[in-house]
């Protein structure tokens, strides 16, 4: 197969496994500069052209979007689809994913476990609304921030109201969650892949941090997870849409909280505290897909958005 990486750099880490692992395995992979993709909209023949050459046809793509070229790399991912081509991660579950209140909503709506969340955007409403999830602590997040950055832990009320009315007077979108404190400052990241968790690891943050971030210090450990949080993880990736994405755990006395969707996970941490090679089984992945489904309906959506 003919298969294209959309990534910016095609030495990250994840970039470079998924390639390896397609070439192990017998297959031509391109990694393709996402934002260098310009678009041929032309009427029952659209095109991707590339550094002035029009694209071969691939059989499949691997979308690896960051969160800060969204709107284009979905519309790339689109064009790709409305080709024919098997996108791993179709571009209106990209959107969905990165929409942190449209995802919760789509969860919610589902069943799936989550922490108690409000959103407003009037200052009026803030105690209300810190009252509403249960009280301080709280967890404020805003909507468009990725790895940890913009979430903030508020301990009082007070303090939580400041907090949210400087969000608000800087018209940002925020949402506010209740502080699940059995967590103890750990999630878990399932790796889900076709439908199926292939590996899980319980991301514990550094000692007075409350994010569980590697990034941010964080440590990882391989975990055995419960029939709960399995089902948890696959479902979450279900309503989403992905076929590939990275479901964050908290544990709570409630049961298994989804904290995020995340349609880019990053394979480094998972592959190095797994041992298990998540990259080839992506590729395995794709392969079944394109063999045992027709090309017209490869795609869920087809390119419709």
């Amino acid at each position: 197969m003919k298969i294209a990486i959309l990534s910016r750099n095609e030495n990250l880490y994840s970039t470079r496994r998924l390639k390896e692992a397609g070439e192990a395995l017998g297959h031509e992979v391109d990694v393709i500069d996402t934002l260098h993709c310009y678009m041929d909209i032309t009427s029952s023949r659209p095109t991707v052209r590339y550094h002035g050459k029009e694209l071969p046809k691939y059989d499949a793509i691997i979308p690896r979007i960051g969160a800060s070229v969204t709107f284009y790399g979905t519309a790339v991912a689109r064009q790709f689809e409305m080709m024919g081509t098997f996108n791993v991660n179709e571009s209106v579950a990209i959107s969905r994913s990165r929409d942190k209140l449209r995802s919760l909503q789509l969860l919610s709506r589902k069943g799936i476990g989550l922490p108690r969340t409000g959103f407003a955007s009037k200052p009026d409403k803030v105690k209300d609304l810190i009252k509403n999830v249960g009280g301080a602590p709280v967890v404020i997040k805003l909507l468009e921030g990725t790895q940890g950055i913009g979430v903030v832990l508020a301990d009082t009320a007070k303090a939580a109201e400041a907090i949210i009315e400087a969000f608000m007077g800087l018209k940002a979108n925020i949402l506010v969650q209740e502080f699940v404190k059995e967590a103890g400052g750990a999630d878990i990241r399932c790796l889900v892949v076709g439908g199926k968790v292939v590996a899980a690891m319980k991301r514990q943050g550094a000692e007075g941090e409350f994010r569980s971030n590697l990034h941010r210090g964080g440590t990882a450990e391989v975990v055995k997870l419960s029939k709960a949080e399995r089902e948890t993880a696959v479902n979450a990736a279900k309503v989403m849409g992905l076929g590939v994405c990275g479901v964050d755990l908290l544990q709570s006395q409630n049961g298994p909280m989804v904290m995020e969707v995340n349609s880019s996970p990053g394979l480094e941490g998972i592959e190095n505290a797994t041992n298990k090679d998540v990259a080839k089984m992506v590729i395995q992945f794709i392969e079944k897909r394109v063999a045992e489904t027709p090309l017209a309906n490869v795609n869920k959506t087809k390119g419709q958005g």
